[in-house]
């Protein structure tokens, strides 16, 4: 019997990424004559989980013999759906899914999907590398206690629960000494980090801990802030530790106080404002993105005026944008929609101001230098996370380049490297 290396369609966040490169470690090891290909699935949006079951019937066209597993948040949350689907060969869910031996052959059961809201820890999981990415992506937390009342993710992903800090030092020296330049913390609520673990550790504390105890880490970088759990030990990270990269992304979701209650966020407008100019007053070379739902229920005009203002005020330039989505069984779900043309409307204006402030960061590159990790075809991204390509680069993936910034091409910086 011969052994077939599985597939892994990733759907959504850098979390998923990281969770297909467990899955593929342990598919690896099982011993299977049956080519298999697992989709790790998005439920962010009614979008996301449309694109997951177009591209499960287009697998199945295409390759009538492969087992199809799938997998993920959508799976998690509504394993119904999948099952109804005659494509699929098994349905996981997300605790599910990074158990070892959850990919032998034949299945045991078609449905395995557990309650997620049961589970309490953060199984370890070491992974000794990312097929065809230059960065890494270390899984520091799981799970979220609050319950905004647009997001379904909860209920995909269970409780907080962190991992212990000593495991993910452990992680990230392994990756190191395998040549992995780039990490990225990722989870679903990172500034949540360590609320449940004892003595309670800050995020701030992880990340000054582990850059301590990895000197050999170059560049570290964080996934998305909740605005709220930003605390005085993270910033003081960001002001100290120059490997903490200066690319902040914040759950921002909404620039108007009123939808930001109907939200049930746990911020305001001000609190916006307020973060963006520490952050900027502690790491002068900061630059901030958010997320941003455009068309949330009841929002009007002047609602949508105040987030379209606060990109600009913020000084936001990698903007996310999000036309809302009713999940069901969320509360946002049952309230007064906007009309959808409003909604499309809406996000292409806010795509449009996030496109105008990144056209004006990139002008402010020009002539300087970037640090610039390689990840593909003498390209890649500078610290600020901003694309940049590097003329007659042939350094290996992974590569970190100074490079100087000669041009703009579209939304991507050109440069040599010096």
């Amino acid at each position: 019997m011969t052994t077939k290396p599985p597939e892994v369609l990733t759907f959504g966040c850098r979390l998923n990424a990281y969770e297909s490169e467990v899955m593929k470690e342990h598919a690896r090891a099982m011993e299977s004559g049956v080519e298999t290909v697992i989709v790790n699935t998005c439920a962010v949006t009614a979008e996301a989980e449309r694109q997951a079951r177009q591209a499960i019937r287009k697998i199945r066209r295409e390759r009538p013999d492969a087992r199809i597993v799938v997998t993920g948040c959508a799976a998690q949350a509504h394993p119904e759906t999948f099952d109804a689907m005659p494509e699929i060969d098994q349905v996981l869910g997300n605790a599910e899914k990074m158990q070892p031996g959850i990919f032998a052959t034949p299945p045991a059961e078609r449905i395995v999907v557990g309650d997620i809201m049961e589970v309490r820890e953060v199984a370890s999981h070491l992974v000794s590398g990312f097929e065809g990415r230059a960065r890494a992506f270390v899984e520091v937390q799981q799970g979220c206690d609050h319950r905004c009342t647009f997001c379904i993710i909860p209920f995909g992903r269970g409780p907080n629960r962190s991992v212990p800090m000593g495991r993910i030092v452990g992680q990230i020296r392994e990756l190191v000494a395998g040549g992995y330049n780039e990490v990225v913390l990722t989870g679903v609520d990172v500034t949540a980090y360590g609320a449940d673990l004892p003595g309670k550790p800050s995020l701030g504390q992880l990340v000054r801990r582990l850059l301590a105890a990895v000197p050999d880490l170059p560049r570290l970088r964080l996934s998305s802030l909740d605005p709220v759990e930003v605390d005085g030990e993270l910033l003081a990270a960001i002001a100290a530790e120059n490997r903490l990269l200066p690319h902040f992304h914040l759950s921002v979701q909404a620039g108007d106080d009123t939808i930001l209650k109907r939200m049930k966020r746990r911020h305001l407008r001000g609190d916006v404002l307020a973060l963006a100019a520490r952050i900027r007053e502690l790491r002068p070379d900061a630059v901030l993105g958010a997320d941003i739902i455009a068309g949330f229920p009841t929002e009007d005009e002047a609602m949508f005026q105040h987030s379209l203002d606060l990109v600009d005020e913020a000084g936001l330039t990698h903007l996310h944008v999000f036309p809302f989505s009713a999940r069901p069984g969320t509360p946002a779900a049952r309230m007064p929609k906007v009309k959808g043309d409003v909604v499309k409307e809406r996000a292409a204006r806010l795509r449009a101001r996030g496109a105008r402030a990144m056209a004006e960061f990139l002008k402010t590159r020009m002539g300087k230098m970037e640090s610039v990790l390689v990840e593909k075809d003498g390209a890649g991204h500078s610290a600020h996370y901003l694309p940049v390509r590097v003329a007659g680069c042939h350094a290996s993936p992974g590569t970190i380049l100074n490079v100087r910034i000669s041009g703009i091409d579209g939304d991507t910086l050109l440069g040599g490297a010096e």
